[in-house]
């Protein structure tokens, strides 16, 4: 049986993370994943990284070889109403707001990186079942790749597993919506610009991405099926006339859907038990905080395992972290569904509203800083 300090259970961007901001800690640390080693990093998603996350990122030593595009100006408004607003880089003395790489080849250079630093990583492995005890929790292990059905580790944390609608610390709200993911291109340069586009039937997303945009295009399910079946210039038409004229959409490839819901943990700790990023919390991609928050959760678990030292999986320990992150965590799950609920339907008092709260973030420079800075660093809007 296996012996670790700590098992991360899912070696994706978030798992692999958390291995290598504790890399030098002196902690025997293992990671399972059910995937082969490749899997991970063919993920053709397109991730927005914050510039907080950018931080992390710098500090985990992965960030200069990233293939990222650069976000300086990101446009908001509504369809069929007034108000908009922007967010410009220059106004915080930064060279972007944030940035866009694929998840692929994120979780490409950190598992090069987890490799390099000699940590173990059980590909192909799953973790079928945790039991915790006094001082140690025990993982059972099936796979092809593995030495043994079990592992004992003093903490285990679940990273990037699904939650389990029905548990009773699980929170659960569908939104009836679906996400139709695509790239599109332009005429023209999109000139580091990103658009958010809220419509009543859900907001529109474009984020560059090389040349072209990633597209995050929110409908109803029955919507979601007709515009997937339409043909590309059919669907085309559909998206411009719902985004507008600011630019011209010439081609589509990779269109894909997934259905929209907010779950989350209402106690991210157990015993001897973290859960991180899709394990701790789902949420809807409107303002990309999802991914942000996860590293957030990591840098800050990691800080606390370091400054307390000793056995990692000792409850104060775990305590510590969850009441440091609590602020920022519900933060984060509270913004997004508000926005989510407020800026996708017709009521006519809240159509003018969304279009006061624009115009208002538009001529009060202090409130469109403060959004800015609450999006870049999180609830504490500081790095």
């Amino acid at each position: 049986m296996g012996q670790h300090d700590l098992l991360i259970v899912g070696a994706g961007p978030v798992g692999l993370s958390l291995a290598l901001a504790l890399k030098d800690s002196g902690l025997a640390i293992a990671l399972a994943d059910t995937r082969p080693r490749d899997a991970v990093a063919a993920d053709p998603r397109a991730l927005a990284l914050a510039h907080g996350s950018r931080l992390t990122l710098e500090r985990l030593g992965v960030w200069r070889d990233l293939p990222t595009t650069s976000i300086r100006h990101i446009h908001v408004s509504q369809q069929g109403g007034f108000g908009r607003t922007r967010l410009e880089a220059d106004d915080y003395g930064l060279p972007a707001l944030g940035y866009v790489v694929q998840a692929g080849a994120l979780a490409g250079a950190l598992r090069d990186a987890v490799d390099r630093a000699g940590i173990t990583v059980m590909d192909q492995t799953e973790v079928t079942g945790l039991a915790a005890g006094a001082d140690a929790v025990t993982a059972s292990l099936a796979g092809t790749a593995i030495h043994g059905s079990a592992a004992r580790a003093r903490l285990v944390a679940c990273a990037e597993g699904g939650l389990q609608a029905g548990t009773p610390d699980i929170v659960e709200r569908d939104y009836g919506q679906h996400a139709l993911i695509a790239n599109v291109g332009i005429a023209g340069s999109h000139r580091n610009t990103a658009f958010e586009r809220f419509t009543s039937e859900g907001p529109i997303a474009l984020l560059p991405h090389g040349d072209e945009y990633a597209l995050v295009h929110v409908a109803s399910p029955q919507r979601a099926t007709e515009l997937l079946a339409l043909p590309d210039a059919a669907y085309l038409e559909q998206l411009q006339r719902r985004f507008g004229s600011r630019v011209q959409f010439v081609r589509v490839t990779g269109r894909l859907r997934y259905p929209l819901v907010l779950r989350y943990r209402t106690d991210p700790v157990g015993q001897r038990t973290v859960w991180l990023g899709n394990a701790a919390q789902t949420l809807h991609p409107v303002a990309g905080q999802g991914f942000n928050l996860a590293l957030r959760d990591v840098w800050a678990l990691a800080r606390t395992l370091l400054e307390h030292g000793g056995d990692p999986g000792l409850a104060g320990t775990l305590a510590a972290w969850r009441d440091a992150r609590r602020l920022d965590r519900f933060g984060a799950i509270n913004f997004t569904d508000g926005l989510a609920r407020i800026f996708s339907n017709d009521f006519a008092p809240l159509h003018h509203a969304r279009g006061a709260a624009l115009f208002a973030l538009d001529m009060l420079p202090p409130l469109r800083h403060f959004l800015a800075r609450r999006m870049m660093f999180g609830a504490r809007a500081w790095p």
